[in-house]
């Protein structure tokens, strides 16, 4: 496929994880790649990859949050390649994961200023290059944790739910010049065979089977819709949000005793033993099953 062929792509956090799928599709279908990334050593294995495959591909170092950097990575691509199409807005960090009643000043200022007002800083820049070659796309990579949360998460949901309003505003600010934005939000993807070593993935069959997809989704995943948003295919998308997450998002999710006998089975593979627990709890012999299962544990089976 050459859907990219002649085009230029800049993907930050491109050295790693879902960042590093997108920048080898879009290089895979003939797009010139630019990846900016703040680990340089994971940057050159990841360039030094996309050159074996006979990618055109440039690195460029830097901080997503620094204005400075992002103007040097726009004017080196531009010096290099002499344009850019296409922005992928990836670069991330996570969070501590602390309560909220924990969580330092510091630690918010940070993850808001790589996960949001990094992809701001480069959509003006990047943005007003695409003007002048008659337009481009930036896709914005969000989460489905700007829509919905687990506990002690503050700093990234925020980040990410701010991401969500910029694309739809930009999309408008844009939309003259004809260039199209647009957020993708993955759920849960299983980076480990992107890292830098690749990792061996620790999931689990309950990781798997909770999706209504019946899996964890991968960079693979993702880097194919970013493809196809950033494609003249879809030159009828811009200031929306496309969720990728095997369906968990849309899935009602109620506690009771199947739940628990149905992620007991894909724990273990058994499912007399998970039946049995079941059956335990709701005939109110729980302590008795607790009792057998800490003799068995002291004994050593």
């Amino acid at each position: 496929m050459g859907r990219f062929k002649g085009k230029v792509a800049i993907v930050t956090g491109g050295a790693r994880g879902i960042g590093a799928a997108i920048a080898h599709r879009l290089g895979s279908e003939g797009a010139r790649v630019a990846i900016f990334d703040i680990d340089a050593e994971a940057g050159k294995r990841r360039l030094t990859e996309l050159r074996e495959r006979g990618v055109d591909a440039i690195l460029v170092q830097g901080d997503v949050s620094r204005e400075g950097d992002v103007k040097r990575c726009v004017s080196q691509v531009v010096e290099t390649f002499g344009k850019i199409n296409v922005l992928v807005n990836n670069a991330g960090i996570g969070f501590s994961g602390k309560p909220i009643f924990e969580q330092s000043l510091e630690e918010w200022n940070r993850v808001i200023s790589v996960n949001l007002t990094g992809p701001y800083l480069f959509a003006k820049h990047a943005a007003e290059v695409m003007v002048k070659s008659g337009g481009g796309v930036i896709v914005n990579i969000a989460s489905t944790r700007a829509l919905q949360s687990e506990p002690n998460t503050e700093p990234y949901s925020a980040s990410k739910g701010g991401l969500l309003a910029l694309t739809h505003s930009l999309a408008v600010s844009l939309a003259p010049y004809r260039i199209r934005v647009i957020a993708v939000s993955p759920g849960w993807i299983d980076t480990a065979g992107w890292q830098v070593p690749p990792h061996k993935s620790q999931l689990t069959t309950l990781d798997h089977e909770q999706h209504p997809a019946g899996r964890v989704g991968t960079p693979e995943d993702v880097a194919a819709l970013v493809a196809f948003l950033a494609s003249d295919e879809a030159g009828f998308i811009t200031g929306t949000n496309v969720i990728i997450d095997g369906g968990m998002t849309v899935k009602m999710l109620y506690l009771d005793d199947k739940i628990v006998a149905d992620s007991l089975f894909h724990l273990t593979g058994d499912r007399e033993f998970s039946e049995l627990v079941r059956k335990a709890v709701l005939a109110g012999s729980l302590e008795r099953v607790k009792k057998v299962l800490k003799s068995a544990l002291e004994e050593g089976f």
